[in-house]
């Protein structure tokens, strides 16, 4: 009897020692497995104390529990220091702050990666998508109301046979879209308070227009393309909280307006933005920037702005090569920028490419400094083997690599064809390079054919030099087959006060 009271007395210490912090249950090694069989349905959080992006998902992350543990949901939301809790971390293959993933079932052996936004109605969204049907059955006005107040997007189907072919069109796309809340309904009443006559979807939404009637084919191909389309503002702020439906939308094509919020004449440039905004919907997305804050300083370095030279407009592609744009004339007037989203949409741009001024001892030390008006003479030059350092001002990585970047430069000082070079990046750009992270490493081998070799070797004096010394063979890899990435342009805006190369393992900060 002694034995089965200590048994039961420890077994209630154990689920105990699963604290709560604002509706958030607080988990360890020592607890996870327990909160896993209480808990079958459970979102984990793996993050840093000291990690900007894990303070300002705090609120949201909280708001999002204390949602689902409102409406009585089995869901819970937890959170994991990985920093205290390294060996769980390592597990779950925690490389970057906030890690998060979904546990479904109990399932502890293959956790799906949490892939929406940071805020709260985001989170909650994500994870009813996940665990229950695609659309939820509106069966009462109240129902269609409360989904449509409680939400700043949701989608609702209007399907008198909800087993047609359109509305099971409809439910396929519900089941690709994360981050919208879908219903369908079939009632009379439903029908009647929101003025739809016939079968078909409505967009509810909080800003611009309030909401939008779906009018082409019902398939799932243009019901997404419509919910793509309408479901972003004309023109959204850039902000943390923005930041994963800007970079994680399907539009790849972005129009900035750099603006301080607290001109005078502000509110003047918005209307003149959002006027020309209206016809490029889908296929361009609107951002304006605040060019006096702080954290938005990365961003305004990687168009080559001063916040003093705004309010400026710059657009960019963020496909497989990201590509600048700069209009004619920087007066911010609907004209104006309607006619430069008209010949980008043409194909009529040429990009712009940004360069500084050629330093005048840029060849005087080991380090020969490229610049976008020397880049391909000495680069290109044929009897010449050019190992470039393409790199960052702010980066991490970069600032890791420097010594040893001028230690490789003063091995070759004195050679007749090895040249060992660096270009910073965010202020220079040219056409036959790409750059997508910080640093990336290329030779340039000697001859006239201008070849690429990627460099993917180790970080080292040694490596480097058996690279060169190989003429570009041992470590290198053909153009095109890049290595790991390490600050890229998520680390661009990253608002951590940390540098990037600050996370678990040391390698890349990644963002949520």
């Amino acid at each position: 009897m002694l034995k089965l009271f200590l048994l039961c007395t420890l077994a209630v210490l154990s689920r105990a020692d699963i604290g709560e912090e604002d509706d958030v249950l607080v988990l360890k090694k020592s607890n996870f497995e327990e909160a896993l069989k209480a808990h079958p349905n459970i979102l984990v959080e793996f993050y840093a104390p000291w990690c900007g992006h894990c303070k300002a998902l705090v609120p949201e992350y909280a708001k999002a529990a204390s949602m689902l543990k409102a409406e009585g949901s089995e869901i819970r939301l937890a959170k994991v220091d990985a920093t205290e809790e390294a060996d769980l971390a390592q597990e779950y293959g925690v490389r970057g702050y906030p890690t998060i993933k979904f546990f479904k079932g109990g399932d502890k052996e293959s956790p799906k990666e949490y892939s929406a936004g940071r805020q709260a109605d985001d989170i909650v969204n994500w994870l009813k998508k996940r665990t229950g049907p695609a659309a939820t059955t509106l069966g009462e006005v109240a129902e269609a109301e409360s989904m449509i107040a409680n939400n700043e997007v949701a989608v609702i189907g209007f399907f008198k046979d909800v087993e047609s072919e359109g509305a099971k069109a409809f439910l396929n796309a519900a089941e690709a879209v994360d981050d919208v809340p879908f219903g369908i309904t079939s009632n009379d009443a439903v029908y009647s308070k929101f003025e739809v006559s016939k079968d078909g979807v409505v967009l509810f939404k909080k800003f611009d227009e309030g909401r939008n009637t779906f009018d082409g084919e019902l398939s799932k191909t243009d019901l997404l393309a419509f919910i793509k389309a309408n479901q972003l503002p004309l023109v959204i702020e850039f902000t943390e909280q923005t930041a994963p439906k800007i970079f994680g939308g399907e539009i790849k094509s972005h129009i900035l307006m750099f603006v301080p919020k607290a001109a005078d004449d502000f509110n003047d440039k918005m209307v003149e933005f959002k006027k020309a905004s209206e016809g490029f919907k889908g296929k361009i997305l609107f951002i304006f920037i605040d060019s006096e804050v702080d954290d938005n300083q990365r961003i305004l370095e990687f168009f080559g702005l001063k916040k003093e030279e705004c309010p400026a407009i710059r657009l960019i592609t963020l496909e497989d090569e990201m590509t600048k744009y700069r209009p004619e004339s920087e007066a911010i007037t609907a004209d104006n920028i309607v006619a430069f989203c008209t010949l980008f949409t043409e194909g009529k741009l040429k990009p712009h490419l940004m360069s500084q001024d050629i330093p005048e001892d840029w060849d005087k030390n080991p380090v020969r400094v490229l610049v976008g008006k020397n880049f391909e003479e000495v680069v290109f030059d044929p009897k010449k083997n050019v190992f470039v350092e393409f790199y960052a001002p702010w980066c991490g990585h970069c600032k890791q690599l420097d010594p040893i970047w001028t230690k490789l430069g003063e091995k070759y000082l004195d050679s007749a064809d090895i040249v060992v070079a660096k270009m910073d990046s965010t202020a220079n750009e040219i056409e036959t390079v790409k750059v997508h992270s910080f640093p990336t490493l290329k030779f340039f081998p000697a001859g006239d054919e201008h070849k690429v070799v990627d460099y993917n070797g180790e970080r080292t004096l040694e490596g480097f030099t058996k690279f060169l010394e190989s003429g570009g063979k041992d470590g290198g890899a053909p153009a095109g087959e890049e290595g790991e990435e390490d600050d890229g342009i998520d680390d661009m805006v990253d608002l951590d006060e940390q540098d990037s190369d600050s996370d678990a393992d040391g390698g890349d900060h990644d963002e949520l």
